[in-house]
């Protein structure tokens, strides 16, 4: 089936109107199936706003923002980059990294060509500081999987780090689509275990050190535990039991 072409014209230097009718209509699509990611960068299209602008203001305020600006890598490049990937020793970010590769079958180019796809990137690489900001924003959303524990391959694990990322990047979109998963979690479980998750993964986001202002280059070759350690990444208890139940209770998705 053919995409919907979206309402609004990309212009990396003019923020996004927020798009309510546009968001409530892919939301719609996504909690009917929560393996439809592109409706996932319809939805951050449609309400996001000025996020990437402000967020790309913030990585200059901090220490190595400026050099990683100029420098301006393609996060998706080193990440398909399976050489690289298979270069890190084991206990590394960047091993946990190779792990999820491997066992998720996920890619960073996967998730590149939904993006596109949508729309969400129309204009392909533009060179443009904040179009650069929003493919890294795009890019590592994998790794924050990585270092935050909450599992890729469940609704439960991605609507937690969506929780997350509302927190670390004050994306409207993400809230979204926390909020939206929560409440249909009311109504497919009967309780508020993965309520509580979700509410858990905004709060380790807002606990949790800058990770948009991370050099993901140096941060793949740390050991994981001290890298979770140092970013003040804890461990997600609620969500680790609202995974026992809904396995307990046979649901696999929401």
């Amino acid at each position: 089936m053919a995409t919907q072409p979206l309402p609004q014209t990309y212009h990396p230097g003019i923020p996004l109107k927020r798009e309510w009718g546009t968001a409530l209509s892919a939301l719609g699509r996504l909690l009917a199936n929560g393996d439809d990611t592109a409706q996932v960068f319809r939805i951050m299209r449609a309400l996001n706003g000025d996020v990437t602008q402000r967020n790309f203001r913030r990585l200059m305020a901090t220490p190595d923002g400026g050099r990683m600006a100029y420098q301006r890598i393609e996060l998706s490049q080193r990440l398909t980059d399976r050489a690289w990937i298979d270069s890190f020793a084991e206990g590394t970010v960047g091993a946990a990294y190779r792990h999820f590769l491997d066992s998720t079958g996920f890619s960073a180019d996967g998730l590149v060509e939904v993006s596109k796809a949508e729309g969400a990137f129309q204009d392909g690489d533009v060179e443009h500081p904040y179009a650069w900001m929003g493919r890294r924003e795009r890019d590592i959303h994998d790794l924050w999987h990585v270092l935050t524990g909450y599992q890729a391959d469940e609704h439960l694990g991605e609507a937690c780090l969506v929780a997350f990322s509302y927190a670390q990047t004050g994306g409207l979109g993400w809230a979204f689509i926390g909020a939206g998963a929560a409440l249909k979690s009311i109504r497919v479980t009967g309780e508020l275990a993965f309520v509580r998750a979700v509410r858990e993964g905004y709060r380790n986001g807002k606990r949790a050190a800058w990770l948009h202002g991370e050099d993901y280059e140096a941060l793949l070759a740390e050991p994981i535990d001290a890298a979770r350690a140092r970013l003040k990444i804890v461990e997600p208890v609620k969500y680790k039991l609202a995974q026992a139940r809904l396995k307990a209770a046979g649901i696999q998705g929401i």
